[in-house]
């Protein structure tokens, strides 16, 4: 039976912008495998097909109508496509709703022609409705700026290691731990240790047991997004921690995402096991998939870990990352909603009990934030003047650095000479309110 298709707009020349459909999954798998390919070989990216046939059929979030498609009807070709995948995320603890657009992509014969704005602008009504406060998106540099997004976040940094150094059993000397396969019956060892991660970073992405049941088993192999986790435990099978890498190598390395440990254990004592079962992995799958020899393990665990101190001279490489784009359209909203958290800083710094107001200036738009001893019991938008600048100022959308932890006030200060903080108490109110912290976000995939 076949689907009705919702057009949502009418973009002129025999294209329509609608809603995607079951039926089109297949074509938009196609698709993406052709517009996300090797330019080099020009050879189509799996990978980017089976994550979007996972997504369109198999995914415990998205649905075909989370899809936008632009349709050629004079050729009943689509020839751009995005997918809206919603989730939540956690500030401090605290959750909001998060679109996150996907898999963006036109095909060359039709760029140029607004057909990617077009699908953001009716996207960002979508979250709306949903009552997202924030929506983000990896993506290529640049290029989403134009559609509101800012880069403000960490991503992917890490540390890495060569086999030089390798830790080495010695001789005689039988593995203190071992790694197998994770199964459903470790759901709950997964779901804590993920927890106790969370409590590291400011920014984090909150998953529930459906979505770890999702990962575990229901992506398909091929699919980009998909991990492989292992349960590390003792010889005699008491589990201690968990692992999660990629399937395949990327470039001549393989990377562990996820590595959490129960309390009360060594991460010295634990990860030269890890260590080495990476690397035998990836050259099992150097050997699997006829690739260039091993060169490096990676941990990308964000800018800082407990491996990364624990084991400091056999990871010697610093991975710098890159950076998530984020959109938040409702600064007051945002701000509204993570207010408990601001507060909890406030009480626990130099301007503890604070009474006052702060007005924060972005040149076109501001916000006004009041406090009653150290309580916050208003957020609303204010309009700066010519007149009347307010307490501190930042320029575009740069105050979402600081807000994400990102950058330190002093650090956006250099950088940006039209940033400015008028007097002691507004330097130490936004110091205290919005320290620098690592975030290291597993978003929903």
């Amino acid at each position: 039976m076949t689907t009705e298709k919702i057009i949502l707009r009418d973009l002129g020349n025999g294209l329509i912008l609608r809603h995607g459909i079951a039926e089109d999954a297949e074509e938009i798998a196609a698709f993406n495998a052709y517009v996300f390919r090797n330019t080099d070989t020009q050879k189509p990216f799996e990978r980017a097909a089976a994550w979007t046939r996972d997504l369109a059929t198999n995914h415990h979030v998205v649905r075909p109508s989370d899809f936008t498609v632009v349709e050629d009807t004079n050729t009943h070709k689509i020839v751009s496509s995005f997918v809206w995948i919603s989730q939540h995320w956690s500030y401090y603890g605290i959750e909001f709703g998060v679109g996150r657009p996907e898999l963006v992509g036109t095909h060359p014969d039709y760029r140029g022609r607004g057909l990617v704005r077009a699908q953001f602008e009716v996207a960002h009504e979508w979250s709306a409705q949903r009552g997202e406060l924030m929506q983000v998106i990896t993506g290529i540099p640049h290029f989403y700026r134009q559609f509101g997004y800012e880069m403000t976040m960490q991503l992917g940094a890490g540390r890495a290691g060569y086999k030089p150094q390798l830790p080495k059993l010695k001789k005689d000397q039988e593995e203190p731990y071992r790694l197998r396969r994770a199964t459903q019956d470790d759901l709950a060892l997964i779901m804590g240790l993920y927890a106790r991660r969370s409590k590291r970073y400011l920014v984090d992405c909150a998953r529930d047991e459906k979505v770890w049941r999702y990962e575990l088993d229901r992506k398909s192999d091929q699919n980009m997004t998909r991990y492989e986790f292992r349960i590390i435990e003792t010889p005699q099978g008491a589990p201690v921690g968990v692992l999660a890498h990629h399937g395949w190598l990327w470039g001549q390395s393989i990377a562990g995402l996820l590595y959490e440990l129960i309390p009360d254990l060594s991460w010295v004592d634990v990860t030269p096991t890890v260590l080495r079962y990476l690397w035998a992995t990836a050259e099992s799958y150097q050997e699997r998939d006829k690739k260039e020899p091993v060169s490096q393990f990676v941990f990308e665990l964000g800018e800082d870990h407990p491996v990364y101190s624990a084991m400091a001279d056999h990871l010697p490489h610093k991975l710098n990352g890159y950076a998530w784009y984020i959109r938040v359209p409702d600064l007051a909203a945002f701000l509204r909603q993570i207010a408990p958290a601001l507060e909890r800083n406030l009480a626990q710094s130099v301007i503890c009990g604070h009474t006052g107001e702060l007005r924060l200036n972005f040149y076109r738009r501001g916000v006004r934030l009041a406090f009653d001893h150290g309580r916050i019991t208003d957020v609303a938008e204010w309009q700066p003047t010519p007149d009347v600048g307010g307490d501190a100022a930042f320029p575009g959308q740069t105050f979402l650095q600081l807000l994400f932890g990102w950058r330190s006030l002093e650090q956006l200060r250099h950088e940006f000479p039209d940033c400015w903080v008028d007097g002691n108490t507004c330097r130490a109110l936004l110091c205290a309110l919005f320290p620098q912290h690592d975030s290291d976000v597993w978003p929903v995939s």
